[in-house]
Order: structure tokens, then C-alpha cells, then sequence
């Protein structure tokens, strides 16, 4: 016994001089050398943070005029910005189709592609996702580009003003004149301060998207507009207050980022390599050795992303939506649709949209991810008795260009066809919509033949995933993840990647019984080198 507690007191003085040394050491380098260069790399990248402009919109002669409708607006912009609608008409902000060619709908909104929450767009037809499309009066790619669905930053209602001027025309009482003039010069005035989009310009979509704030995506939410620095260290008012634009990096209209099977980039470059490059990857800016040259963790970025330590939980302001459940939706309280609300003043219950699950300051799921996901439609045949990965990560620990990223899992119950064994895009809105006639046979029949699949006819329902990869909500560094959220036996956030090895995770016989070998032969060693010198130094004073 006494031997078994001499080991452990000698392997805790020896763990205990290593740490104090290697500390010592790490301070007197870091002294030495300043800050990290990947921290240098990216303020030079972001130096010119102020944008300079060569226009003054209140001198141009086409916006200083009386406008009836959006169309007329976007008549006035392209009188200037002459290519611009041009170029918008190619992209995924447009289009709603991954690609190019408006003929191949396979994936996109406008497409075959589906989810779990709204389920489908129906090919532009569900006119209720059309309100965040860029078109004027939910025309889709039939109308005109609204120019101010992303460039408005002054918060003015543009459609709403001219929904009223419409509903005014050809009214000659002196008062409703005077009040269609004064709308008019509103409109005017708002005009004036058209700018690049900023955060709520991007946010009143993609904060919103899947029918309310914090549906979708659990990094994206309203809690954006303005944060701290805490809640995201790159958006932060009280910090570097990045727009959405200063990373999601613009050409010809088409912004930087992923696009359904497609990654965000080919390949992962710094600015240094490439100035060109789009800033859409912590890379870009930071390099791949974003900390100090003696940090051990420099040798996890070919394997771990920076998102999976620096975005330690998600919704961490707003709660975000984690289930929905088709099944129940449709049941009524004296015959009328309503609505159930629970934690977070959100609704666990809607009618015209079933059950819900909410959730605050979630820990993300780990998966290994090249940039591209798995991306279902509904002429995919499934397998009704497995869960369905709707969305899911592509990639894995031999893919050079795959790291652990953190991501929320959506999870849920949507109809499929029972014959055909595929997944079904139900109608929602609109007169023949479910949210009308609540009908869920017939809403997939109609919203179905949107899409020209056939229906059989008979439906069920099967549990399905949705992957959204968070890269959101980044925290400073002093709130990153410490090593041991991983690096721990029990309840490491990296559990469910069992294709590698992870010290202090995992565990092995043949390295245990090495190190403690090694261990037990160090301190023989020094103990026999100790009396050797003991019996070697009587000896010579005999």
C-alpha cells in the first residue's frame, strides 16, 4: 500500500512541475512574440472598415419625382444601375434554384427540395413565402426586381405605402389627394437613403425564415440586429459591428455562401493567398494558424473548424425551434383554428401547422462536414421505417477538406405518399392551401401538381432531420470551450464521433500500459540514480 500511494505522490509532483514549467514557458513566449498572427491577419483584412461612396442619391433627378408603384422605383434604379437587374436575375435570390439553369429544378425553393418546417415553396406558387422574395407584390420571377427588399435601410414600408397609393387612385376628394402627396414625398425621403444591406435588411428574411424569428436557424435570428460583443463577437455594436456583408462577400449579385449540395467554397484560402478571396470562411481572415505559434491549438484546425470551439451553444437570446410535428396539426376548439403557447411565450400548438418544441442556449450536434449537405426532394424515394436525413453533413475524418462543425439537428413529422414512398409538398396558402380548406390530402394533391409529381392519393406521416450548420453567434475567446468538453470521458460533446481518436475520450490498453511503463521506468530510474549516488558518495567518504 505504501508502495501504490509513493507512485501516486511522485506522478503528482512530476505532473505538477511540468504544468508550472510549461506555463512559465508559454507566458515568456507569448511576451515575446504579441499577439496571434491569425489575429494580425485579420485586422489587416477588415482595416478599412468605414465605405466610401461617389453617389449622393438626393441629387439624382430620377428619384426626385412622385412615385405610384415599385415598379416605377425599380425603373428609376436601373436607369442608373443599369446591369443590375440583369445580374440579379442569375442568382439564388432570384431564382430560388440552385442552378443556373432556370430549367433544372432539382434543388431550390422554386424546386423539387423540401424541409421540415414549411415543407415547400410549390414552385413560387405558395404565395406565402413569397414575401420574402425579391420581387415587387409577390409576383416571383413574373415581376419586377425590388431593389429595396435588401438595399432599404431608412426601416420605411415601401409596399405597404404604395399598397395605400393603389387604394387611393382615382379618389378626387381634396383630403385623400393631400394624403396620397404626402405619401408620395415619404416615400421620396426614404428613397434618398438607399444604401449596401445591413444587418436588418438580411435579417427580415433570414431571421424570419420557415414563418417566424428563430424557426430556421438557430445561429439566425433577431437577436442580430443588434448584439453585443458576448452574443457575437464579429456583429457586436460594442465591438467590431460587421454587416452581414463584410463576410458574405458580393459579385455580380451573387452572394457568398452555401447553396444547398454546393459548399460555400472549392477550397479554403486566406487573404494572404488569395486577395480575392471571399471573406465566407473563418480562414479567410484568420489563416489556418489563428492562434499564437506555441499554441497546441494551431494542430486542431486540420481536423476541428473554429465554429465548433468558438460557438459554444446557440439561441443563446431567442429561443429556436427544434421540433414539428404535422400529425395533430388541423384540430380546432369550437370549430375554429387557434393557437397554444408555452415556455418562452412561444407557440407549442398551431392548427394550421401542428406541434412544436422549443429550446434556449442549445449545445450543437458534431458531424463531420466538407461544406456540402445531402439534400432530399420529393421525387427521392425514402425509406419510411428509418428516420428520413432530409438535410444532412457530407463528409468524414478521410476527407481532407472535412472538419468537426458544430450544427443544428431540426427535427419533426411531415406527410409522405405511403405507395410511392416519397415526400410530399403540401399546399399551404392560398384559397385550395391546407391553412384554408385544412385538408391535408388535398393540399398535397395541389401542391404536388405545382411541382409535376405524382400523388397516389394516400398519405402518412414519417419522422424526418434538418441540418443547419451554426456559424453564427460567435463568442470572444474568452468564452470558447475549454479542452476538457471534449477531452473528458464522460459527456464529451464529441461523443457520437467514434471514427477517431480522442485523448482523455477515448481509451487504449496498449498506450495506457506504454505510458504507464514509461512513467513507473521514470521514477525507478531517477530513484535508483538517487541511491546511486547515495552509496557511490559513502563509499568515498569511507
Amino acid at each position: 500500500m505504501i508502495h501504490r500511494y509513493l507512485i501516486k505522490l511522485s506522478l503528482l509532483i512530476i505532473a505538477a512541475f511540468t504544468i508550472i514549467i510549461f506555463f512559465k514557458a508559454n507566458m515568456v513566449y507569448a511576451a515575446k512574440t504579441g499577439e496571434a498572427p491569425g489575429r494580425k491577419l485579420a485586422k489587416q483584412a477588415v482595416k478599412d472598415s468605414k465605405r466610401w461612396s461617389t453617389i449622393d442619391h438626393s441629387k439624382v433627378d430620377a428619384l426626385n419625382q412622385r412615385f405610384s408603384s415599385g415598379e416605377e422605383v425599380t425603373e428609376a434604379c436601373i436607369s442608373c444601375h443599369s446591369e443590375a437587374a440583369t445580374q440579379f436575375h442569375k442568382s439564388i435570390h432570384w431564382t430560388w434554384l440552385a442552378s443556373g439553369n432556370k430549367n433544372d429544378i432539382r434543388y431550390g425553393k422554386a424546386g423539387l427540395s423540401v424541409n421540415n418546417f414549411c415543407i415547400s415553396g410549390n414552385a413560387m406558387e405558395d404565395k406565402g413565402c413569397l414575401s420574402c422574395h425579391t420581387s415587387w407584390n409577390k409576383k416571383g420571377v413574373q415581376g419586377v426586381v425590388n431593389c429595396l427588399k435588401c438595399h432599404n435601410t431608412s426601416g420605411f414600408n415601401f409596399e405597404e405605402a404604395f399598397t395605400d397609393i393603389k387604394g387611393f387612385s382615382g379618389d378626387d376628394d381634396p383630403e385623400i389627394v393631400d394624403i396620397v402627396k404626402e405619401i408620395q414625398e415619404d416615400v421620396k425621403t426614404a428613397l434618398v437613403q438607399i444604401d449596401f444591406p445591413n444587418r436588418k435588411s438580411c435579417g427580415d428574411c433570414h431571421f424570419k425564415g420557415g414563418g417566424g424569428d428563430g424557426v430556421k436557424h438557430g445561429d439566425l435570428d433577431t437577436s442580430l440586429v443588434k448584439p453585443n460583443r458576448k452574443l457575437d463577437v464579429h456583429m457586436g455594436i460594442d465591438g467590431k459591428n460587421f454587416t452581414c456583408t463584410r463576410c458574405h462577400t458580393t459579385t455580380d449579385h451573387n452572394i457568398a455562401g452555401r447553396i444547398y449540395t454546393n459548399p460555400a467554397v472549392e477550397k479554403r484560402k486566406s487573404l494572404i493567398e488569395d486577395d480575392l478571396a471571399p471573406k465566407i470562411t473563418c480562414v479567410s481572415c484568420h489563416s489556418n494558424a489563428p492562434h499564437k505559434n506555441d499554441s497546441k491549438m494551431n494542430d486542431h484546425t486540420d481536423i476541428v473548424s473554429c465554429q465548433a470551439c468558438h460557438i459554444p451553444t446557440y439561441a443563446r437570446v431567442n429561443p429556436t425551434k427544434m421540433w414539428w410535428d404535422w400529425t395533430n396539426a388541423g384540430k380546432m376548439k369550437d370549430g375554429k383554428p387557434y393557437v397554444e403557447k408555452g415556455p418562452f411565450g412561444k407557440p407549442v400548438y398551431k392548427s394550421i401547422k401542428g406541434e412544436f418544441k422549443w429550446d434556449k442556449n442549445v449545445v450543437p450536434e458534431y458531424y463531420w462536414f466538407n461544406g456540402s449537405l445531402t439534400s432530399a426532394t420529393i421525387d427521392d424515394v425514402i425509406d419510411p421505417a428509418q428516420v428520413v436525413k432530409v438535410s444532412h453533413p457530407v463528409g468524414d475524418g478521410t476527407d481532407p477538406e472535412a472538419r468537426i462543425y458544430p450544427f443544428k439537428i431540426h427535427q419533426g413529422k411531415q406527410p409522405y405518399d405511403k405507395i410511392n414512398k416519397k415526400l410530399v409538398a403540401p399546399l399551404l396558402s392560398g384559397k385550395k392551401g391546407f391553412w384554408t380548406t385544412f385538408d391535408m390530402n388535398d393540399a398535397i394533391e395541389q401542391g404536388n401538381k405545382t411541382l409535376g409529381i405524382p400523388y397516389s392519393g394516400e398519405f402518412d406521416y414519417v419522422q424526418t432531420t434538418y441540418a443547419f450548420p451554426i456559424t453564427h453567434m460567435v463568442a470572444p475567446k474568452e468564452n470558447a470551450l475549454n479542452c476538457t468538453e471534449c477531452h473528458i470521458r464522460e459527456n464529451s460533446r464529441l461523443a457520437n464521433l467514434t471514427q477517431l481518436y480522442l485523448p482523455g475520450r477515448d481509451k487504449s490498453k496498449a498506450l495506457d500500459t506504454i505510458g504507464w511503463l514509461s512513467v513507473i521506468g521514470a521514477i525507478l530510474g531517477v530513484f535508483f540514480h538517487g541511491m546511486g549516488r547515495i552509496f557511490i558518495r559513502n563509499g568515498k567518504e569511507k
